[in-house]
């Protein structure tokens, strides 16, 4: 059901934002294919072990990367200059999804946190 929510989401929205949403998930689900779809605060978000660890929204100007922590962002300032940003989203165009590297980079910033947490394990070989 919750992929339908987000299939509904993202049909809800005007071009661009939806095809760069749509991007947006595919890179992300590239990422951590085995990732749960689900609706979280209202936005799409994508969980691993039961944990959120990227979402994405639309607003009227901007589209918003979520990490679900404002730790995220400290970990990787660098690959974060130019963005704007504040302490819960990374702001981005509304034609031009962030690339498949820096969703990378954050996601492994927020599985980081999650494992520093107690709140996740790295599967071992």
């Amino acid at each position: 059901m919750a992929t339908a929510d987000i299939d509904a989401y993202l049909a809800a929205l005007p071009e661009p934002k939806r095809s760069t949403l749509e991007e947006m998930r595919r890179r992300i689900l590239a990422i951590i294919p085995d990732a749960e779809q689900k609706i979280s605060y209202n936005t799409p978000a994508f969980a691993v072990g039961g944990k959120v660890v990227a979402g994405f929204a639309a607003f009227s100007k901007h589209l918003s990367y979520l990490p679900h922590s404002g730790r995220v962002f400290d970990r990787i300032p660098r690959e974060l200059d130019g963005f704007v940003r504040t302490s819960g989203a990374l702001h981005f165009a509304l034609d031009e999804p962030l690339s498949p590297e820096l969703i990378a980079k954050l996601i492994e910033a927020k599985m980081a946190v999650l494992e520093e947490d107690g709140q996740w394990r790295r599967p071992t070989a």
